[in-house]
């Protein structure tokens, strides 16, 4: 049950019919009160219609046994005088709640048996003044109460109209009107929301549900297939594409890219490790040979072949070292250094080799880096151009918009348009240089060009043997922090 409702399915399911509830439950009760309200206005203008009516003969002096009372079943009436006298009340009227007085038999008097004299309705005198009666037709007042009629109760609405007259000065015509119709239309309206309800959270619910299902479906092709290549770590294989242009086939795009970029980084590295023991092998297998022969026969030991040997691996491992933390994500410091001086001190440091070089690296040239790596990258870089140099190694320095650049060129064959971006892979030599004995294990290019890289620049060749390392420029604010060799 925990794994059921733990599915995106079944919480999509149940988020929608929650809020699919609670909108028809709001809805539901605002249309049940405006229902409600409008039903209870009418009856109202109904009870109000009716008070007027008979206000309007007690303001005449109609007396109060003569009045034209309305149905009681339909407008149940009471003539209420000062301090809740009752002077005229519906026949059939058994009981009431919810007016003045609860009294439903008017009080015996002279003037509620005959009501006033006949002259009272005669033409003379002050009987036709109109100021005699008055009805109130602005100022109903509304009550809900309870009435019985014919030994049957039900609910209604009362209107109170004011009213004058000759006789008793001010009274309160109280008229009712059944609330039967609208607590029907409520309760209709009400059982069929409660039968609905149910029925159409249950098609939002079952919808929700297959409509996710099978949105979800790619997804879970995904994950099966991500679970059978964990099982098989066969990194060749992809996870299916659905053919949508949704959120979906991005997640298996993505995946997809996820794996070709691990697959490509788990062969590299079984390349680095194939190629770095055969690279140890060579220098370990030829050092211990020697080792064995001087044991065995002093007098042959070559100590300088067991020495060149030795700095081989020292080499080798520091290279190793290096690019091990390089991949390992390892930030360069931020040195400010003087890239002419720098090119200058890496120059002079080796002395007079095999060829000159020429070197043109003024001062002032300033960027943000380690200055151990970026010695490094010049001094690879100068390896690289006096191994393959037939006369002459020519160093540059200058600014260039912002960027600072180094050129490092030889006058010798140059790198063949279709090598010029192999020979930065890692322990990749061309054929020449794997003639030479001193032609190094192929790292050290790769390591340049990785240095620039987490320098924010970038290491190319061009023209067949000229090799441009591009740096920004140092901004012009102090930079701090330990150099990394």
């Amino acid at each position: 049950m925990s794994r059921l409702f733990g599915s995106v399915r079944a919480r999509a399911a149940l988020g929608a019919t929650g809020v699919v509830a609670v909108a028809l439950v709001v809805t539901g009760l605002a249309v049940l009160l405006v229902l409600r309200s409008n039903l209870t206005g009418q009856t109202d203008l109904r009870a109000q219609v009716a008070a007027q009516d008979v206000a309007s003969q007690v303001a005449l002096d109609v007396p109060y046994d003569k009045l034209d009372l309305p149905d009681s079943d339909e407008n149940p009436v009471q003539v209420v005088a000062e301090h809740g006298r009752l002077r005229a009340a519906s026949d059939d009227l058994d009981a009431v709640t919810g007016t003045e007085t609860t009294a439903v038999r008017p009080e015996g008097s002279a003037d509620s048996d005959s009501g006033h004299d006949d002259g009272d309705h005669g033409d003379g005198g002050d009987d036709g003044d109109p100021s005699r009666g008055k009805v109130s037709h602005d100022d109903a007042r509304f009550s809900s109460g309870t009435a019985t009629v014919d030994g049957d109760t039900a609910d209604y609405r009362f209107a109170a109209v004011e009213v004058t007259n000759g006789s008793d000065g001010t009274l309160v015509v109280y008229a009712g009107a059944p609330l039967t119709t609208e607590q029907s239309a409520v309760s209709q309206v009400r059982s069929v929301m409660l039968i609905v309800l149910p029925a159409l959270l249950l098609v939002v619910g079952g919808v929700t549900w297959l409509v996710t299902r099978r949105a979800l479906r790619p997804v879970e092709g995904i994950r099966q297939e991500m679970a059978a290549i964990t099982a098989s770590e066969d990194l060749a294989r992809r996870v299916p594409e659905p053919g949508s242009h949704d959120e979906v086939a991005r997640l298996a795009r993505t995946t997809n890219e996820t794996l070709t970029a691990l697959e490509k980084s788990v062969d590299r590295q079984r390349r680095f490790v194939a190629d770095a023991s055969h690279e140890l092998r060579s220098p370990i297998a030829s050092l211990r040979t020697q080792l064995e022969v001087g044991a065995a026969h002093p007098e042959l030991l070559d100590v300088d072949g067991a020495v060149a040997d030795t700095v081989r691996l020292q080499q080798l491992a520091a290279d190793l070292l290096l690019l091990a933390r390089l991949d390992a994500g390892e930030r360069p410091a931020a040195a400010r250094i003087d890239l002419g001086e720098l090119v200058r001190e890496e120059v002079s440091r080796r002395g007079p080799g095999r060829v000159p070089v020429t070197v043109r690296a003024p001062g002032g040239l300033e960027v943000a880096g380690s200055r151990g790596q970026l010695a490094r990258v010049i001094g690879n870089l100068l390896d690289n151009a006096q191994r393959h140099a037939r006369a002459e190694v020519e160093v540059s320095a200058q600014a260039r918009a912002g960027r600072l650049v180094v050129e490092v060129a030889n006058d010798g064959p140059g790198v063949p348009p279709a090598q010029r971006e192999r020979i930065f892979e890692r322990f990749v030599r061309l054929d020449d240089a794997r003639t030479r004995d001193e032609g190094g294990a192929g790292l050290g290019l790769a390591i340049a060009r990785d240095v620039a890289q987490r320098h924010g620049g970038t290491l190319t060749v061009r023209d067949g043997a000229v090799f441009a390392l591009d740096l920004p420029a140092a901004r012009a604010r102090e930079w701090s922090g330990t150099d990394t060799p």
